[in-house]
């Protein structure tokens, strides 16, 4: 009778590993060469955050720079890293599962987190366990990286490097401040490398409300607003600036929903990731999100729409990536429980940050600077939704001591390959570096392949050779 009883045990045991109320947190999955690893990690009761870890095969043994690590970390809120920043920018396989050329693992091992809990695989089993606030997104993360750090030594000689896109960016900061401040208490075995703040939405504000630098003035100047439709914006961008400045934060997001929908209405869809191209919206989808009464939810079926629409014009894709992650993807990884579907909670996850969505992570940045903490910020020209010129005046805004040094510094050119073209300039002071990305709009890593992989072996000081192919 012994052997019945432990088979039905495994069984048992089977079963309430792949149940969504019973997911155990220290199980890794992953393939038979150890090149792939992947889990669930439960950071609180029952809230069930996914994590999928690359292992390059370009790494660089017994180098006196160690190999290091990106967690890349998507924006939104609510858009899946383990599904846009994996298939669509970074990770090794595009949306066809064909090789990527200009995969990011060629320069670092890749680790993709759906961030926060309700994200792409990520979820929650009630929402009222969803996270409210940037920190609480952090708290959350810097669990996850005990889970896989503190006894795993392999990962802990790679150095960590959070790279950030879009809201990413503030998750990145909180998140840095969080690791630091683990590393120093004891509580967390990781060598942290610093942030990196891709067309981050850092301060909201200055994209935003600026008179002369807001939405409304930069559309005008490339004539895709008139007189008219400059007036409107920043009629809203008033309202929005007097919502923020009397701490309604929430209120102001809904107004800033509304300010997107006046400039797409004015400008006949101009595309909030690259102000060159049209969105090309079709009246269904603008219909349907006019008609829904939550601004959060429009305003993030809207991001996902725009983020979908612009990736998918840059490669031929014969799935849509919603169908790609609940299909082979999901199969693949074997462990998401039968009613989760990847991106189901990701309205939720924009609705419950409503109240942070337009505060400004500025003092966080500084904070990083002043403890030593490496902080890059690389910005695409032609990005409209976190436009250069914001990005720009909330540097300004920095109380780091070093900030004059780093603005008498010079840029340098950037090229790429055996190129004369000028694809960007760099400059750098102490530990706060910038990159200006020509023709790239808010996803650099997609307008700019070539540029954005020379960019994160310079920031993660890869130890892998260059090519010519990349460089």
């Amino acid at each position: 009778m012994e052997k019945p009883i432990l088979f039905l045990l495994n069984l048992l045991l089977c079963f309430l590993q792949f149940n969504g109320s019973s997911l155990r947190p220290s199980k890794v999955y992953g393939t038979a060469d150890g090149s792939e690893e992947w889990g669930y990690v439960e950071v609180r009761p029952k809230v069930h955050v996914f994590w999928w870890l690359y292992r390059s095969a370009q790494r660089v043994e017994n180098s006196s720079t160690p190999w290091p690590t990106v967690l890349w970390l998507q924006g939104g809120p609510g858009a899946s890293g383990v599904g846009i920043g994996n298939f669509q920018e970074v990770g090794p396989l595009d949306t066809n599962l064909k090789p990527r050329n200009s995969t990011w693992l060629q320069r670092a091992d890749l680790l993709f987190v759906d961030n926060p809990a309700g994200t792409g695989y990520s979820f929650v089993e009630n929402t009222s366990s969803l996270v409210k606030t940037d920190e609480e997104a952090a708290s959350d993360l810097t669990i996850l990286l005990k889970k896989l750090y503190n006894n795993n030594e392999r990962l802990q000689k790679s150095p960590l490097y959070a790279v950030a896109e879009s809201y990413g960016g503030k998750f990145a900061v909180t998140l840095g401040l969080s690791v630091v401040k683990a590393i120093k208490s004891g509580q967390l075995n990781l060598t942290f490398g610093g942030v990196a703040l891709g067309d981050s939405w850092i301060s909201p504000e200055d994209y935003v409300v600026s008179v002369h630098l807001s939405w409304g003035p930069l559309l005008k100047d490339l004539s895709r607003l008139d007189i008219n439709g400059v007036e409107k914006s920043n009629n809203l961008a008033k309202v929005i600036q007097k919502q923020i400045s009397e701490g309604k934060y929430k209120e102001a997001t809904d107004t800033w929903s509304q300010l997107e929908d006046v400039i797409s209405e004015n400008s006949n869809s101009v595309d909030f990731y690259n102000f060159l191209l049209d969105a090309a919206m079709d009246p269904l989808s603008v219909t349907s999100a006019a008609s829904t009464t939550a601004a959060g939810t429009a305003a993030v079926r809207m991001t996902m729409r725009g983020y979908s629409r612009y990736l998918t014009s840059k490669a031929i894709s014969t799935d849509s990536l919603e169908d790609l992650m609940n299909g082979v993807i999901k199969q693949k990884l074997k462990i998401i429980p039968k009613n989760v579907s990847w991106g189901g909670q990701s309205d939720l996850v924009f609705g419950s940050l409503e109240g942070d969505f337009m505060k400004p992570r500025i003092n966080e940045v500084d904070e990083l600077l002043s403890m030593g903490v490496n902080v890059t910020i690389y910005s695409g020209q032609i990005d409209l939704i976190c436009a250069t010129k914001g990005t720009e005046a909330w540097v300004q805004k920095l109380k780091w001591k070093g900030l004059q040094k780093f603005n008498n510094v010079e840029r340098e050119p950037i090229y790429c390959e055996n190129e004369i073209v000028t694809r960007g300039f760099f400059k750098s002071y102490s530990n706060l570096h910038f990159y200006w990305i020509l023709e790239a709009g808010h996803f650099v890593p997609v307008d700019q392949p070539c540029v954005a992989l020379r960019m994160i072996s310079e920031i993660t000081q890869s130890p892998a050779k260059s090519s010519s192919a990349a460089f």
